[in-house]
């Protein structure tokens, strides 16, 4: 997500397109993996919403520094979408991107999946990999219509940090910076509802291995959400 003024020689899309993935897989391995694995009122020293919070902010922030050049360090689809509508991002690309970005979120909630099975109480149909939900499956218990009403505004707000970021006119080497402090907001606020999404990405990689476990310990018979 680089400033206008500040945009780099093309550069092949194959390798855009893995950095995608890459990038995609850490935001879901490092926050998904503090919260499962660090976070709890069991989890001795846990890092509680606060620690979570920043886990997420931080994936965003060092990997979009590391990588915005190569990419423009998306890692979840609604930044692309939002990019596209704003006239920043060709809709040519916007099939591979959301492609590999759900791919490499998978894979991250893979790894976390790995590495919670390491604690032998751990359920996966259970433990929920920081899924996103409403209602039983909402860390605080609140609706539908609370949990849509959050995850839409806060993704709009997301939307309007980003593109103003790496606006030219903004400060260009702090636009990573600006965009993980924003996420981290976004969790402080919104994680007790849904456990937080505003990246299609993030929620589909969890959600596919959870509904996997709950299919599993049910036989498919009853539902998966």
């Amino acid at each position: 997500m680089l400033p206008d003024s500040d945009r780099p020689r093309p550069i092949a899309n194959a390798r855009r397109l893995a950095v995608e993935a890459f990038g995609s897989f850490w935001l879901v391995a490092g926050g998904c993996a503090a919260a499962v694995l660090a976070a709890g009122a069991g989890v001795p020293g846990s890092i509680g919403l606060l620690g979570v919070s920043l886990a997420f902010g931080r994936t965003v922030f060092t990997m979009a520094f590391a990588v915005r050049f190569i990419s423009g360090g998306h890692f979840n689809p609604a930044v692309g979408v939002g990019l596209f509508a704003a006239g920043r991002f060709p809709a040519r690309d916007l099939p591979g991107y959301i492609a590999v970005q759900l791919v490499g979120a998978t894979l991250g909630a893979v790894a976390v999946a790995l590495l919670a099975a390491g604690q032998p109480a751990f359920d996966l149909a259970t433990g929920g990999l920081a899924a996103n939900g409403y209602g039983a499956h909402s860390p605080g218990g609140y609706g539908l219509t609370s949990a849509f009403v959050v995850e839409a505004v806060l993704t709009a707000g997301f939307l309007v940090v980003i593109i103003g970021a790496i606006d030219s006119r903004s400060a260009g080497p702090f636009a990573a910076l600006a965009i993980g402090l924003a996420l981290t907001l976004i969790y402080l606020i919104s994680t007790p509802i849904t456990n937080t999404s505003v990246n299609p990405a993030r929620s589909t990689g969890p959600a596919l291995l959870v509904g996997a476990g709950r299919c599993r310990s049910s036989g498919c018979s009853g539902s998966t959400r």
